[in-house]
């Protein structure tokens, strides 16, 4: 899906910075500028799956981590799924001046007829000025406060939605 032109210069960025596309993730994927901290890499990332840009995502994976089946792997992800938000929670270094950075995140999807989510703390590396995702960690599912919104993006508050009774 192309970025620039009339058709998405109000499309909302599937970040969810609350900025267009053309002024946040897009700059990334499509332009000549490469992402300048580790969240915005991961950012550009979830926005890439959401857009279906395996180019991108398959360029921003470090090139010790690829295998020969990586884009392939990457084009199911892309296409079996539907992207609902994301949550960025925690980030560790991976400021322009630093050479890693992690990234705590939960991203909200769609498989089928039900909302799961993917709970990560991602590793990214920089080299020659440009940051690479590494690898990640799986972590447990991540659980709100019961009086804050869901965490599958529903409305409604997680002790009305996800939360199981006990």
């Amino acid at each position: 899906m192309p970025i620039s032109g009339d058709r998405n210069a109000s499309i909302p960025c599937p970040c969810g910075s609350q900025k267009l596309l053309t002024q946040c993730c897009g700059v990334y994927i499509q332009g000549p500028f490469p992402a300048p901290t580790a969240e915005k890499l991961m950012r550009s990332r979830y926005s890439a799956y959401c857009l279906k840009n395996i180019d991108y995502l398959f360029n921003t994976e470090h090139p010790s981590r690829r295998q020969p089946n990586s884009r392939q792997l990457i084009s199911a992800t892309a296409n079996n799924v539907a992207w609902l938000g994301l949550t960025v929670l925690a980030t560790e270094a991976g400021q322009p001046e630093d050479e890693a950075g992690v990234v705590e995140f939960v991203a909200v999807y769609q498989e089928g007829e039900s909302a799961a989510q993917l709970h990560e703390r991602s590793r990214f590396i920089k080299e020659e000025g440009k940051w690479f995702y590494t690898n990640g960690d799986m972590l447990p599912p991540f659980q709100p406060k019961k009086n804050e919104p869901c965490w599958c993006k529903s409305g409604k508050k997680f002790k009305q939605c996800h939360r199981k009774k006990s």
